[in-house]
């Protein structure tokens, strides 16, 4: 029978507070890292893009493991908040450290930053990882375990409209200076303390009514994402989606430098992206709700793709119509947050009923690591669009003029590159709901079938 007693409001807000944290890891180093590297670190934009490619590319390794390490803590009755605490203790710093501007430039600073950038990365994992998990296992009421992911989406919501408008604001109070990433890595790291902090103590007083179980082996993991074909479609739309966003995070200070000619027009860009979250998401709700989970999702991709490809036009136009397409960015971005969740918690009850394992750590490892990868993906591909059209770094006390190629290419990577790759999203949204259909259809028959079965062996 499914356990329907509400969760205590301290800790559906509690474990909210969470995602405070996991939404400022996921923004800012996407937003201002590339930037930081290549014009304050003069380091070359190839360079600068595998930098920060690689230390978040190692997540796609180690979030499974993870996922399995904390499995195993949970199934020999252990506890997911050490993995919380380990992760609270370790990134603050971490993150700060990675914006210490020490006297390096060039490649000394481009290997510096990998390294401190890998180890936040890890830190990150050790956190998310068991952190994504614990609604399934709070509570069996799909009611509840909505309530829960709705402080959870609330809270991501405001980490990334605070964080990415004062991050930006911070590091270019006096110009691109060292001193203002550092301040910028201080105060934002203390923003990351509070949060996974405030989630650790918070679920102390959580509830445990269903247990996850370990997949053996990386291995194992990878083949229980390829065997549900509903979750891989799904988990491969998503990532892709989240790369599409990634490049256009990492192009937003390039194009408020070059293209709209003020760096500090990032704080508005991103206003205009991140404002109409937490104004628009209960609409995306009522619309998934009134049309499916699926059909609501087409209507957030389709609106992503056509106001990508919007701002392409603001160097031939005006800022307000480059500011009007990040709205409606904005706009869509609210969907593509919030839709591909509740797929997710769908598509892990699935796979419950139908294997009659619960599996949902293993799933969201793998989610985590699509996720971290396609988000990295973003600024190391906005990288290669730099280099190749000739961008030419600098460092914090000198700037240099931009070729005409190099400044057609920010506006194409902040614009179209995003849209196409949207479409390729669609793509593999399209097959999510083939996969779903197929795996919802084949329970009844399963369940058809082990009720036969008994009976025959009863007879």
């Amino acid at each position: 029978m499914t356990d329907t007693t509400p969760l205590p409001r301290t800790v559906r807000v509690g474990y909210g507070l969470g995602s405070f944290a996991t939404g400022t890891f996921g923004t800012v180093p996407g937003l201002i890292l590339l930037y930081y590297l290549t014009d304050v670190l003069a380091v070359p934009a190839a360079v600068a893009g595998a930098a920060v490619f690689l230390p978040k590319a190692w997540d796609v390794l180690v979030n499974p493991l993870i996922g399995a390490a904390a499995d195993r803590s949970r199934a020999h009755g252990g506890s997911r908040r050490p993995f919380l605490l380990a992760g609270a203790t370790t990134l603050p710093p971490l993150f700060a450290l990675i914006f210490a501007a020490p006297p390096l430039h060039g490649v000394g600073a481009a290997v510096y930053v990998a390294v401190l950038f890998l180890l936040a990365a890890t830190a990150y994992a050790v956190f998310q990882v068991p952190y994504v998990t614990m609604p399934a296992e709070m509570t069996e009421d799909p009611v509840e375990r909505g309530r829960v992911l709705g402080w959870r989406v609330g809270f991501l919501g405001a980490a990334i409209l605070v964080s990415g408008a004062l991050a930006p604001a911070l590091a270019q109070r006096d110009g691109d200076s060292t001193a203002g990433y550092r301040t910028m890595g201080v105060v934002i790291g203390a923003l990351l303390a509070a949060g996974m902090f405030g989630a650790w103590r918070a679920t102390r007083r959580a509830p445990v009514v269903a247990r996850s179980e370990a997949e053996g082996s990386l291995r194992a993991q990878l083949a229980a994402g390829r065997e549900n074909k509903a979750f891989a479609a799904l988990a491969g739309m998503y990532a892709v989606q989240a790369a599409a966003v990634g490049v256009m995070l990492a192009g937003t200070q390039y194009f408020a430098t070059y293209t709209l000619d003020s760096a500090g027009a990032v704080t508005p860009l991103f206003a205009c992206m991140i404002g109409p979250l937490v104004l628009v998401m209960p609409l995306w709700n009522r619309l998934a709700r009134a049309r499916g989970t699926v059909y609501a999702q087409w209507c957030a991709s389709l609106l992503f793709t056509a106001a990508a490809a919007l701002l392409f036009l603001t160097p031939y136009t005006a800022p307000a119509v480059g500011y009007a397409a990040v709205a409606l960015v904005g706009v869509a971005y609210a969907g593509l947050q919030l839709l591909p969740l509740t797929m997710l918690a769908h598509t892990l009850a699935a796979d419950t009923r139908r294997t009659g394992r619960r599996r949902a750590a293993t799933f969201t490892g793998l989610w985590t690591a699509a996720e971290t990868l396609a988000m990295a993906l973003g600024p190391g591909v906005f990288a290669l669009v730099l280099a190749f059209t000739g961008f030419r770094s600098s460092d914090a006390d000198e700037h240099v003029a931009q070729p005409s190629a190099a400044l057609t290419g920010i506006a194409a990577g902040m614009s179209l590159l995003p849209a196409v790759l949207s479409l390729a999203a669609l793509l593999l949204l399209a097959r999510y709901g083939r996969e779903s259909a197929r795996l919802e259809a084949a329970i009844p028959a399963q369940s058809t079938t082990r009720t036969e079965e008994k009976s025959h062996h009863a007879g």
